[in-house]
């Protein structure tokens, strides 16, 4: 596995931290001091050590999370507000995010220490399915929805893309509600999608990754899962 995967799964720091304490030349794996992160270790048969001290990996967890709005998706909040991380029972193990939910978005949220199975899920190249619930002020138009088909250009370069499997209109409320499939995790990106071809979100809920659902679980509530 990466250096900085095997730093991130011994509950050293995330592994976009651990690339920085590594670079620092900060890390041995045997003798040799490594500075680069994607250096591949066997935990079976290399030994790694971080200023002086021995490092094991953590007992792997991988927690279900049904996030709900009003809640940030990092370990750590500068403004104080509440972080996914309150949610989940206590444990010894350091859990992070798989990807992320704004502060405004709800659904499903991954949480595990696994570093190999955050990047397998969070890199587009594996095509991982995530499936959202919006609702957008008024109708869906068609043309609009070949343009989210087609991908979307937007200022960090176009979309794939995306799978459409549900689009109905609430006339009396003047809005759409559309299932959508996506397989990236650009920042915002369903809120900028809908934007660039000129339609307001006003709910986002994400209800599956892979074949992973909420179903079970209300806003709030986790549960842990087995390998």
């Amino acid at each position: 596995m990466r250096l900085d995967s095997f730093l991130a799964s011994a509950g050293i720091s995330s592994r976009r931290k651990a690339k920085e304490i590594i670079k620092e030349g900060n890390i041995f794996v045997d003798d040799k001091k490594i500075i680069d992160p994607g250096y591949a270790v066997d935990p079976g048969k290399n030994s790694v050590y971080y200023n002086g001290r021995k490092l094991k990996q953590e007992k792997l967890r991988y927690f279900l999370l049904y996030k709900p709005i009003g809640y940030v998706t990092t370990l750590h909040d500068p403004q104080n507000r509440p972080t996914v991380v309150s949610l989940l029972p206590k444990i010894k193990e350091r859990v992070f995010p798989v990807g992320r939910l704004d502060y405004n978005t709800e659904g499903l949220l991954l949480m595990t220490n696994d570093g190999q199975l955050a990047f397998r899920l969070s890199h587009p190249k594996f095509e991982t399915e995530k499936e959202y619930v919006v609702h957008i002020k008024g109708k869906l138009l068609p043309k609009h929805i070949i343009c989210l088909e087609r991908g979307v250009q937007l200022e960090d370069g176009r979309t794939s893309p995306a799978k459409i499997k549900k689009n109905k209109y609430y006339a009396l409320k003047g809005y759409s509600s559309i299932t959508i499939v996506i397989h990236e995790g650009k920042k915002r990106q369903i809120r900028r999608m809908f934007k660039k071809i000129g339609y307001t979100v006003i709910f986002l809920k994400r209800t599956r990754l892979s074949f992973l659902s909420l179903k079970g679980l209300k806003p709030g509530q986790a549960r842990e899962l087995t390998d």
